[in-house]
């Protein structure tokens, strides 16, 4: 069997890339010229702001390709892609919302453009926004950020898909509402997503799905993967990741990308 013609690698990061310890495994950095060498892009693909995901790959050897925001920013050889910006008005409901949920233990992230902004700022709060967002400002009215508003996060200290995720269910009528993790709602534009931000990828590099390659674990994977033939759902994945993948990968905590992409190589 040949191998398939892959340009193009997409890699969700927690729970997929990193390890146990939330760290990039130091075989990549390895493997990064390589891909380079056979001419295949590769492109963390996450919920976290470009600048964090810029900040993690800091040392990467190659240029990368970035899909940020769970989609809502991408960005190619430095170049921006494309970006998907909420209403301010539509904003300043969702902040009035989460402003009012006191029987919940949440805090909201306002993802902008150019950093992310906080109300909230007690030790803890802004320590689980601290892991995500390396430009992030702590504000007196997030209704009052002046920039591009790209998504608007909310974390759950709960299980967000059992505990706030509920209670913004209904702004699916008109917006994107994701569980992108165990504490984390993403709530951005209608349509904007992982899968749309890689076609959008795959769109400026002149290739198709046949030529992708995608890793997740999370919901907020689903259409990432349905935008790659080469699909690949981690050993701990949600069933529903599972359900759409075509392939299995060994755990994050096993390096299973890395696994796959060195079999896809040796081929």
């Amino acid at each position: 069997m040949s191998s398939p013609d892959i340009r193009l690698i997409a890699v969700d990061m927690d729970g997929t890339l990193l390890d146990a310890s939330g760290r990039i495994p130091d075989g990549l950095w390895r493997l990064l010229p390589r891909l380079r060498e056979r001419g295949i892009a590769f492109a963390p693909a996450s919920g976290r702001q470009l600048a964090t995901l810029q900040r993690q790959f800091a040392t990467a050897p190659v240029e990368l390709d970035y899909i940020a925001e769970n989609g809502a920013y991408v960005v190619r050889d430095g170049v921006e892609v494309s970006s998907d910006a909420v209403a301010p008005e539509f904003a300043s409901i969702v902040i009035d919302r989460v402003r009012r949920l006191d029987h919940l233990d949440v805090g909201l992230v306002v993802c902008g453009k150019r950093s992310a902004y906080i109300e909230r700022a007690d030790d803890a709060f802004h320590a689980e926004a601290d892991k995500y967002y390396a430009q992030l400002e702590v504000v007196d009215d997030l209704t009052a950020v002046d920039d591009q508003i790209l998504k608007l996060a909310i974390f759950d200290f709960a299980v967000a898909e059992h505990s706030v995720a509920p209670e913004m269910l209904d702004l699916r009528q008109t917006h994107q509402v994701v569980v992108s993790g165990q504490h984390w709602v993403d709530i951005m534009n209608s349509g904007v997503n992982k899968g749309r931000a890689l076609a959008r990828l795959q769109d400026a590099m002149g290739i198709g799905s046949e030529q992708t390659m995608a890793f997740g674990d999370y919901l907020n994977d689903l259409e990432l993967l349905q935008q790659a033939r080469w699909s690949y759902a981690m050993a701990e994945a949600h069933p529903d990741v599972a359900a759409v993948a075509r392939y299995r990968a060994p755990s994050h905590t096993e390096a299973g990308v890395l696994t796959v992409i060195e079999e896809f190589l040796a081929r």
